[in-house]
């Protein structure tokens, strides 16, 4: 059955999709992003440890290890540590938002974003569907992505941004409050993403799954049904219209 792009509603179909891996390479999070934030994290600590919600997140941190009155010498060392793990905690997320801006601003670097994904994110919104993010990078972090590609801004294109601030992303609630969110039903939206067990979730709680298995990205291609969990598979956006 060929697909119109269109619900029984006769709207056109939604777009939320992943970034990393999805978009943009895993190797430009992993190997410029976070090790940007993990050498200026003393430094932005030192100078805007005051500042309210820096202190906020911080705080988050101090929360976190159980530590009230831990040093900011010891939470950045967490912080580090946690970056090295690559753990999904929102505190993280929001100051490495907030340190990657400085990245930006100074012209540190430029996002990557893949030719198929940015020439699709223009058609998709050429074509009038709405297009939205949900990463485990935060909202910020998000929007200085898009907003600082090497093929430009991105930014104007996207409808809305979501985080882990409205759920981990291997829970279907999580996709459940973004459908809530956007007004889409079930089937009325598709979620692109390169983990599977993402697209489990979001497929239980309504959302067509489109798994974008890359090979920069996932050199030993994903095909049997136990990779794929059923997801359809694609190893770009070339072709991929809803």
């Amino acid at each position: 059955m060929t697909d119109t792009g269109k619900d029984a509603g006769g709207m056109k179909k939604t777009i939320v999709t992943d970034i990393e891996g999805t978009t943009s390479s895993i190797s430009f999070v992993k190997d410029v992003l976070f090790p940007y934030a993990r050498r200026a994290l003393p430094d932005f600590v030192a100078k805007h440890g005051g500042e309210l919600e820096v202190r906020h997140w911080l705080d988050k941190v101090r929360e976190e290890i159980g530590e009230p009155d831990a040093d900011d010498a010891r939470v950045v060392a967490t912080l580090q540590a946690w970056i090295d793990a690559d753990r999904k905690h929102t505190a993280l997320k929001a100051l490495q938002g907030s340190i990657w801006a400085d990245g930006y601003a100074g012209s540190e670097y430029a996002a990557h974003v893949y030719p198929d994904a940015a020439a699709a994110l223009r058609r998709w919104h050429a074509a009038g569907h709405a297009i939205h993010v949900y990463s485990s990078g935060s909202v910020a972090a998000q929007r200085l992505l898009f907003g600082h590609t090497t093929d430009g801004d991105f930014a104007p294109l996207i409808s809305g941004w979501f985080d882990t601030r409205t759920g981990g992303k291997r829970e279907a609630d999580s996709y459940r409050r973004i459908l809530e969110a956007i007004g889409r039903g079930r089937g009325e939206a598709v979620f692109l993403s390169d983990v599977v067990e993402e697209l489990d979730a979001a497929r239980d709680a309504g959302f067509d799954t489109v798994l974008v298995d890359r090979p920069e990205d996932y050199p030993t291609p994903r095909t049997a049904d136990a990779d794929t969990h059923g997801h359809r598979r694609v190893t770009g956006f070339d072709g991929l219209d809803f």
